[in-house]
């Protein structure tokens, strides 16, 4: 038996979707909906930056595409128009263990398993699964208090 064999069964290629968020400064009525697509675009710019440079073992960024259409919706808490701009790529991973911090990522909107066509998971797979969406949801909510206690 090839005990590499297994290993490489674990590889996963997926095509995913971030949809960055971008609000208009306050005060300029008429130019409110173009400002908030100019603040998305720029923070689209950046996080695909960032994502190119991704510093993760076991995660390997194949394409990034920043030319999808920014959007504009109204939210629903607070009344006003805003701008989202989409980022696709493809990521491939060592395991679906390595897609965890990305699917719990706030702007996380989609994903698509390119390869494999199947995944066969045992019991130890599930509870090392489990426990790295307790351990990323404990990181953040650590980072949401931190952000919330320096206002």
């Amino acid at each position: 038996m090839d005990i590499d064999a297994g290993k490489n069964d674990r590889r996963m290629k997926v095509r995913g979707r971030f949809d960055y968020r971008g609000e208009g400064k306050q005060g300029r009525v008429f130019a409110r909906g173009k400002e908030g697509e100019q603040v998305a675009e720029e923070i689209r710019e950046q996080k695909a930056i960032l994502l190119r440079n991704l510093p993760i073992q076991g995660v390997r960024i194949e394409e990034i595409n920043t030319d999808s259409e920014i959007y504009t919706i109204r939210d629903e808490i607070s009344g006003k128009d805003v701008a989202y701009a989409p980022v696709e790529f493809v990521l491939d991973t060592d395991s679906i263990e390595d897609l965890i911090p990305f699917l719990l990522r706030e702007e996380f909107r989609k994903i698509e398993v390119m390869a494999p066509n199947e995944i066969v998971m045992d019991k130890h797979d599930i509870e090392r699964i489990i426990y790295r969406i307790s351990e990323e949801m404990r990181n953040y909510q650590l980072y949401l208090e931190r952000r919330y206690a320096a206002r």
